[in-house]
């Protein structure tokens, strides 16, 4: 029997049950699959189930929904994130899965001492795509956190965080002392790991003046000649740079199971060193499946 004989209709129910990258190689096949893969009823499919409810809160709601098709749509959230939650969050889909992705703005992060200005500032930044971004000055406690609730994510995937940031002139104190980072579920024991957030690799010497703290909330002082660092362990990893000439290192893994409700949590510090170290815009933290 012919392909051709086939309601279109029929052929789109069945392009439904793919996924977004087979809808469009099946496309080629014919005319009939090429008018049934643009089909509202596909691409509906492989949108998330609560897209609807998610672009209500984007400050682009009305240009979303003047969208000719489903499938335009689609595309539009997977070439550029959309911001959401009064400017706190951004959204995005993977084109090849069309998989959740979020990104916690500086502003929806818990950041220890951001209120304080001769620690953190707070600045418009044209390479951001956030109206805020965290600037670090320095600080001998650096602790910053991000939550998000597990149902707000795709199920069945297994999702990375990343820290979204790059360095200022005069960065100091990142390139010796790793910082720890973690994620997990809120409650639960969390795997912890070393970092660093400068990009620089090898052995790092210390031979100049640096801050150093004494007792947990007073003055610091200025300490000269502290003794070389150790090179760096060899299993600490190292920011890489995005596409968006941002800068980014991995913080963990979290596996996304279905109807999981409970709240995930992200994590930044280096609160033992007693170190100063400043010099560092935090733009947020992403969350996004995990390739291959």
């Amino acid at each position: 029997m012919s392909l051709s004989v086939l309601p279109e209709g029929c052929v789109a129910k069945v392009l439904s049950f793919t996924g977004p990258t087979d809808a469009c190689r099946l496309s080629i096949v014919s005319s009939l699959f090429k008018s049934a893969e643009e089909s509202d009823a596909v691409w509906e499919r492989f949108l998330p189930r609560d897209y609807q409810s998610i672009i209500l809160t984007s400050d682009s709601s009305v240009l979303l929904a003047s969208l000719s098709s489903k499938k335009e749509l689609y595309l539009r959230l997977c070439e550029k994130p959309i911001i959401i939650d009064d400017g706190k969050k951004s959204f995005s889909l993977v084109k090849k899965s069309g998989k959740k992705c979020y990104m916690l703005s500086a502003r929806d992060l818990m950041i220890v001492w951001g209120d304080t200005p001769s620690y953190w500032r707070w600045n418009s930044d044209s390479s951001s795509r956030f109206g805020e971004v965290a600037e670090l000055i320095s600080v001998c406690w650096l602790e910053i956190r991000g939550r998000i609730y597990a149902t707000m994510l795709s199920p069945e995937t297994l999702y990375a965080a990343y820290l979204v940031f790059k360095p200022t002139e005069g960065a100091h104190g990142l390139d010796y002392q790793p910082v720890e980072v973690g994620v997990g579920l809120v409650g639960n024991e969390n795997g912890k790991r070393n970092v660093y957030l400068a990009s620089q690799r090898g052995q790092s010497q210390r031979h100049h003046l640096v801050r150093r703290r004494i007792g947990l909330y007073n003055r610091s002082r200025l300490v000269g000649m502290q003794e070389p660092v150790a090179a760096r362990e060899n299993n600490a990893q190292n920011p890489r740079e995005r596409e968006d000439g941002w800068l980014e290192i991995e913080l963990g893994e979290f596996f996304c199971e279905e109807g999981d409700d409970r709240e995930l949590e992200m994590s930044v510090q280096e609160v033992k060193g007693g170190d100063w170290k400043g010099g560092m815009i935090v733009e947020g933290i992403e969350l996004r499946p995990k390739e291959g």
